[in-house]
């Protein structure tokens, strides 16, 4: 197995800046599309745990406002193999002084890079 292949790393960093933008602008429609639209598909909020496809999009859709703006501090991913990566990144929302991580494991699909798996988490006070 070839870890961060050049051409595969382009690839999710590709659709992990797509996804940053979206999740910035608020666009629901990228944001749902670079989701695997399946039952199996899960996302772990801050304060919210959504299972399947369609939580993850009706959560997103009744937001207002959408998320927080933020700006990324660190972002790793690490590809295995041609079809699966993960990203994991700390960020700080705009204002706020605590550090925030999110992990996300993408899957090459026949529709392309997909998030199969999320999880958003904010570190204590002071850490």
């Amino acid at each position: 197995m070839i870890v961060n292949s050049p051409a595969v790393l382009a690839e999710v960093e590709a659709a992990f800046d797509r996804y940053e933008q979206a999740l910035m602008e608020n666009d629901l429609e990228t944001l749902d599309a670079l989701f695997w639209r399946s039952p199996h598909t899960v996302r772990y909020g801050v304060g919210e745990n959504l299972y399947g496809i369609d939580e993850i999009a009706a959560f997103r859709k009744a937001r207002p406002g959408g998320s927080p703006p933020r700006r990324l501090l660190r972002r790793i991913i690490t590809c295995f193999g041609d079809d699966v990566a993960t990203a994991n990144v700390e960020f700080q929302r705009e204002g706020g002084g605590r550090i925030g991580r999110q992990s996300q494991t993408w899957v090459r699909t026949d529709e392309g890079w997909r998030v199969v798996s999320a999880h958003v988490s904010l570190m204590a006070e002071g850490h």
